[in-house]
């Protein structure tokens, strides 16, 4: 599955579209991970615990559209747009989003 940015496939021919897809996660950030960014907070420098936990959902997101994709028989996603929020009155869930049009190239 090609997934890309760009509203086209270089050397590629869209010969169908099949629909927007999705793929969605939503993943909570629990007290132990709070606690090592608080760290890097205070002290300085990157927090990787939530670094990873943002690429860990990110990754998620996109192979659910691209399942969703392939399901709608597409063998490739254009336009793919990725959106991050947190939710929670606390803050302490983060959503991913990934979204594209999914399509049928030759």
């Amino acid at each position: 599955m090609i997934s890309t940015t760009t509203p086209s496939i270089e050397g590629k021919t869209i010969v169908e579209y099949r629909g927007i897809v999705f793929g969605e996660v939503v993943a909570g950030v629990n007290v132990i991970k709070d606690f090592t960014a608080g760290l890097s907070n205070f002290f300085g420098g990157r927090s990787t615990t939530y670094e990873d936990e943002l690429i860990n959902a990110r990754q998620q997101a996109v192979t659910e559209m691209e399942q969703r994709a392939s399901q709608l028989g597409a063998n490739a996603v254009v336009g793919v747009d990725i959106d991050y929020e947190v939710l929670g009155s606390d803050n302490g869930m983060l959503m991913v989003t990934a979204s594209g049009t999914a399509v049928v190239i030759q």
